[in-house]
């Protein structure tokens, strides 16, 4: 079924995914008092912009959730959304490439 060769390559493949991981939480710095371990680039550029070079926001948010815990829910909900309309034409592209396969003969 795998050959030896294979088993090896996605063992590796997994210890380099499983290290980025680890390395990410233990290279992180440390969160200041009242603010999250993970905040993301966009907050930390807009800090930046704003603190030291003055910029101010073009436009505000149309909506704004109430908690961080909405806001992951959001970002959660689009993602699966997302990956199911992915999914969704992936398997339509393998089902009209099947149909061709199977038409091709009878042509």
């Amino acid at each position: 079924m795998f050959k030896p060769k294979d088993w090896f390559i996605g063992l590796a493949l997994v210890t380099g995914i499983v290290a980025i991981f680890a390395l990410s939480f233990v290279l992180a710095p440390p969160a200041e008092e009242g603010e999250e371990a993970f905040a993301g680039t966009d907050a930390a550029v807009t800090a930046i912009l704003e603190d030291e070079y003055g910029a101010e926001p073009w436009f505000s948010p149309v909506f704004e959730p109430g908690s961080g815990e909405i806001e992951s829910g959001l970002f959660a909900v689009q993602a699966s959304i997302g990956a199911g309309i992915l999914g969704f034409a992936l398997g339509q592209l393998r089902g009209r490439a099947a149909m061709k396969r199977e038409l091709a003969p009878l042509e």
